[in-house]
């Protein structure tokens, strides 16, 4: 692209353990462009990023727009001044594997990174749910639990940078071990291949489903009135109002965000959420403690990934 022939945008780059999206944003937070793909980590982290580059370039052309920088965000535990990846059970073989040097050699921009559930809470919090309030945590259930903490408009980093890892707070210590080393901890739990093993595990052997059985059709299925279902339900709706509140009871933020796949489902669980909460936080305000689903949607990590470029690299014009 030539210089100058096309506006300017940001690229966003959302890494999940089931897809990768990528998109183009501009400085309101529209999203101008988007693409998406299975994640494949099985292929291995360059494959994964060969078709990043290809999908950037993709949404440039379509939306016309020159990149400024690069914004990512990624499942699971990374650094996000060094670029690098953790420890992350779906992405297999990734660990140590650095998407912002590949991304910053190609396209000679400046390219920023955090785990994907702290760019949603900063896309949240300047775009969507939490537009105008102090303190956020944004929750993200899908093929694992994640979360960000916004508190007083800045992004809550750990010691040594390090990002709250809110999906591993221990619910149920007798519960299943989970590869983080604990035992009946909120994603092993909770997530949403979680309801799947327990269906498959509790249905009868001739259940129809078990073949293509996914945490969304297990809503559907409760919809329809398949008992097995229902009674998943029931137990994932239990998870998940334990978590929040412990969550509401340890912060009593502003507002807490629901997203992620499990959560598209919402009206399965927010009521029985809200409800816990209200009966178990007993020494918080309640009523001022907001639980709503995400307003930016699916698209929320992405468009967070937009907001750390323009946070980290953008106000500063300097590298990650």
């Amino acid at each position: 692209m030539t210089p100058g022939s096309h506006a300017v945008a940001t690229g966003a780059v959302d890494i999940g353990g089931t897809k990768i999206a990528v998109g183009a944003v501009d400085l309101s937070g529209k999203l101008l462009a988007r693409e998406e793909m299975p994640t494949a980590a099985q292929d291995g982290f360059e494959a994964a990023m060969a078709r990043i580059v290809r999908m950037l370039e993709e949404v440039c052309s379509r939306a016309r727009v020159t990149l400024q920088g690069i914004g990512i965000g990624c499942t699971g535990p990374v650094d996000p001044f060094k670029g690098e990846i953790g420890v992350v059970d779906f992405l297999p073989g990734w660990q140590g594997c650095n998407p912002v040097d590949v991304l910053s050699r190609h396209f000679k921009l400046g390219v920023a990174m955090e785990n994907d559930a702290d760019a949603a809470a900063l896309a949240e919090a300047r775009w969507g749910a939490g537009h105008g309030k102090q303190s956020l945590i944004y929750v993200t259930v899908g093929t694992g639990i994640g979360g960000g903490i916004v508190l007083g408009g800045t992004l809550y980093r750990g010691a040594g940078g390090s990002h709250p890892e809110i999906g591993h707070h221990v619910i149920d210590d007798a519960g299943p071990p989970c590869f983080c080393g604990a035992r009946g901890c909120w994603e092993v739990l909770a997530r949403g291949p979680a309801m799947v093993e327990r269906v498959l595990r509790d249905a009868p052997s001739d259940y129809p489903h078990r073949d293509t059985l996914t945490a969304a059709q297990v809503c559907r299925l409760a919809r329809e009135g398949d008992p097995v279902a229902q009674r998943e339900i029931v137990r994932e709706r239990r998870f998940l109002a334990i978590g929040v509140a412990n969550l509401a009871t340890m912060f009593a933020p502003d507002l807490i965000v629901l997203g992620g796949g499990v959560l598209s489902s919402a009206d399965l669980f927010l009521p029985a959420i809200r409800e816990h909460v209200r009966r178990n936080c007993g020494l918080i305000q309640t009523d001022c403690v907001q639980v709503v689903t995400s307003f930016l949607g699916g698209d929320a990590a992405l468009l967070g990934a937009a907001v750390v470029w323009q946070q980290r690299i953008g106000t500063t014009g300097q590298g990650n």
